[in-house]
Order: C-alpha cells, then structure tokens, then sequence
C-alpha cells in the first residue's frame, strides 16, 4: 500500500467520523430551541416553584407560564412580556387538586432572538417567581 493511499484512507475515516459526531449532536440542539423549544424551571421567593416554556408554532410562539404553590386558592398578578412588549397580564388562581395555575398564550414571532420575560406575585405576600427564557 503507498503512502497517498494510506493518506486518502484516513483522510476518508475522519470525515466519517466527524459526520457522525455532527449526526450525534444534532438531537441535543433541538432540546434547547429547536422544534421542541425552550423549557426552563426554578423556585419562587417563598417556596412555589415556576416552569417557562416556549416553542415556534405556525408563524408564532406558544408559550406557558405555570406557577406551583401547592395550596388551592391563592390569587396571583401575572404578566408576560416578550422583548419589552406585554403580552400578557391578569390574575389567576391556584385550582385543585395541584394548588397550581398555568398561562398559555400564542404571541407574535417578533425579529430576532425573543426573550420571554414572566412574572407572578402572591397578592397577600408579594412571594415573586420570576422567569425567563430566549428563543
């Protein structure tokens, strides 16, 4: 075997290999802004919890805004803003049986990289969740 044939062979390895890396790495791209979208959880101030999701749909952005503080009835002031721009605002209650609320709105897919902004405040307490997410 010569020395340009033993080149080629493993020119033509490491193109395979490199092709397989790219394939392999593919999926988990999708789980952080691709058809799946973008998912992100955290703690409130006193002890609820919040999960931000976004994902394209048809031309806009679903998105959903839960808030869990696992007691039935509390009253929150909710608001969304997407790239500065509210899309959203209103009370919502905690229902049974999860003690939890969600918000789900479809909003313009405004240029550029939209960053989706939520906030929810217990009216009693002022408790803040506070969530944030780019898509």
């Amino acid at each position: 075997m010569t020395t340009f044939s033993t080149r080629i062979r493993a020119a033509a390895v490491t193109v395979a290999v490199g092709a397989a890396a790219l394939a392999a790495g593919a999926p988990a791209a999708a789980k952080d802004g691709g058809d799946r979208g973008v998912r992100r959880s955290g703690a409130c101030t006193a002890g609820a919890v919040w999960k931000l999701k976004a994902k394209h749909d048809d031309g806009r952005i679903e998105t959903e805004f839960e808030v869990d503080s696992n007691r039935v009835g509390q009253h929150w002031r909710v608001r969304i803003n997407d790239n500065g721009v509210r899309v959203f605002r209103g009370v919502r209650q905690t229902v049974a049986p999860s003690g939890s609320f969600s918000v789900e709105r479809h909003i313009p897919n405004r240029a550029g990289t939209d960053r989706i902004r939520a906030v929810a405040v217990h009216i009693p307490t002022g408790q803040r969740c506070v969530a944030t997410v780019q898509l």
